[in-house]
């Protein structure tokens, strides 16, 4: 969850991670150049079919430039745990490539996850937080038995806002209780927004090849738009929600974080399908064909009608609203016919978000823990509460109001709840048959565009996150459609992304128009880990 959409101020720190954060600029030397920067699946495939590299050489390499970036140098404290087998899986799918074994198109590539999807491996799941440190997980999520299946290397977990960014109102962007806080790889001293904060710097900085974040509204995509990043939030049931902690089913999903649409495209195509413990994915069959993710057709763009959400460009600064100018004359290069109108119902589609959220989050989390964690001290959201109560140094600069709500949201009619029932409906109204379709029909319209966020903001561990730029990540979350975002260039060095959404199972089509945009423009940068922009 990204703070923005809901006035949040995301996660503050512990004294410790406090003076870190506000000592942002860096005396360490920066690291030596990264041999294998930008390198893509693509590239990484051939080289390992020519014979010129190993999923092992792959692996450590990425494991040397983690310990250089993330560890020491400039401590972008990106990710919360390395696999301690990562090595010995990369060597056993060397094995079996060398019998002629491949298991699928990751087959021994290098993947990031997100510390809230859970691992049944020597890694802990945590969400970022202390209170699950200690605590085994019963099996991987399918979606990480799915990167398994195509041949992944899970090298480790990425840091994150802590619980996604959903405990309390006062949080910065990137700062867990276990893993302290992430820093922007463009500068040091930025924001990487979240919450899916510690993939995108990792990826961004080259510390591993693909990256998984997971969304409830803006919690890829803003990370990947600070970052340079393709950021993937697909359709609500293309990618099973089981196993990654909630915060709401209505919109949770995981995706992927990746330097390219191309690498994007692959890692979604692994990720998606039909799990039959979690219903909503049923909806994808006859509806969406997994393949297609793979075609992205050159000229994807051209005689495509496009929508221009203005009001979603409305209150951007002068320098992002000159890049989105840029990027719709790209655009319209391309072949696509540009439509300005604002998109309807905004911000009302938004107004009940807040309710959904606090109303679905202690239900989820009972179910994950039930399921996934089933001997951990915690039960429910309200043992979770207790914990914070009972370990104060977790709450010395920002509280848990939004757990505390959730909790008590329980005993207030919970998902029976006249409050919550209305907030759901009126919400999915608004941003689908009243909002996202009602624009695309009204044209014609293949999709819609907008900014996707504003620059990075200072990090500050004293007052939370201080952005105000306005975003393009909640009509698709709160609709559970489809949004990519895709590098648009930089104001005074700090990426921002533009936005291609749509409506449901558009995620193909969305990945081709951005591929394409992608090709003309070239836009992402690789980061130089500076400690501060300009």
């Amino acid at each position: 969850m990204n703070r923005r959409h809901l006035l949040f101020a995301a996660p503050a720190l512990s004294a410790a991670t406090a003076s870190f954060a506000m000592n942002q600029a860096t005396t360490e030397p920066v690291p030596p150049e990264f041999q294998l920067a930008e390198l893509t699946a693509a590239d990484a495939q051939a080289r390992m079919a020519a014979g010129q590299l190993t999923a092992l050489a792959l692996t450590q390499a990425y494991l040397a430039r983690i310990e250089a970036v993330d560890r020491a140098g400039p401590r972008l404290h990106s990710i919360i745990e390395l696999n301690p087998d990562a090595e010995a899986i990369a060597a056993e799918r060397d094995a079996e490539r060398t019998a002629g074994r491949l298991r699928g198109p990751l087959h021994g590539l290098p993947v990031l996850i997100k510390d809230n999807i859970a691992t049944h491996d020597r890694m802990a799941t945590t969400a970022g937080s202390i209170a699950l440190a200690g605590v085994a997980v019963a099996a991987d999520a399918p979606l990480v038995t799915r990167l398994r299946e195509a041949g992944a290397v899970i090298l480790g977990k990425t840091n994150l806002s802590e619980w996604a960014n959903f405990r309390g109102k006062a949080s910065v962007s990137g700062w867990s209780s276990r893993g302290g806080q992430t820093r922007n790889p463009y500068a040091l001293d930025r924001s990487p927004s979240g919450s899916s904060s510690g993939t995108g710097a990792a990826i961004a900085a080259n510390l591993a090849l693909l990256g998984v974040g997971t969304e409830t509204d803006g919690s890829i995509t803003s990370p990947a738009s600070v970052q340079a990043l393709v950021g993937v939030k697909p359709t609500l049931g293309l990618v099973s929600r089981r196993g990654v902690i909630p915060i709401a089913f209505s919109q949770d999903t995981a995706g992927p974080m990746c330097r390219t649409v191309a690498d994007a495209a692959l890692l979604l195509w692994a990720l998606a399908g039909v799990d039959a413990g979690d219903p909503v994915t049923r909806a994808q069959q006859g509806r969406f064909d997994r393949d297609a993710l793979l075609q992205l057709p050159p000229g994807a763009l051209k005689g495509r009608r496009l929508g221009v959400a203005v009001n979603l460009v409305e209150g951007h600064g002068r320098a992002t609203v000159a890049l989105f100018d840029a990027a719709l004359k790209q655009l319209e290069a391309a072949g696509a016919t540009l439509v300005r109108e604002p998109l309807p119902s905004w911000p009302a589609m938004g107004a009940g978000e807040l309710d959904v959220l606090v109303y679905e989050m202690a239900p989820a989390m009972a179910a994950w823990l039930r399921e996934f964690a089933p001997t951990a001290p915690f039960k429910t959201l309200a043992d979770l509460v207790a914990f914070n109560q009972a370990h104060p140094e977790t709450l010395a600069l920002f509280g848990q109001e939004w757990f505390e709500a959730s909790a008590a949201s329980v005993s207030a009619g919970g998902l029976k709840a006249p409050k919550y029932l209305k907030s759901l409906a009126a919400g999915l109204a608004a941003s689908r048959a009243q909002g996202i379709d009602a624009l695309l029909k009204k044209h014609r319209l293949d999709a819609l565009i907008a900014p996707t966020s504003g620059p990075a903001w200072l990090i500050d561990p004293v007052k939370g996150d201080q952005d105000t730029t306005p975003s393009a990540t909640s009509p698709a979350a709160i609709a559970g459609y489809p949004h990519v975002t895709v590098p648009m260039g930089q104001v005074s060095g700090l990426p921002v992304g533009l936005s291609f959404f749509g409506t449901a199972w558009s995620d193909a089509r969305l990945l081709a128009f951005a591929a394409d945009y992608e090709q003309r423009s070239k836009l992402r940068r690789e980061p130089l880990l500076k400690p501060t922009a300009g």
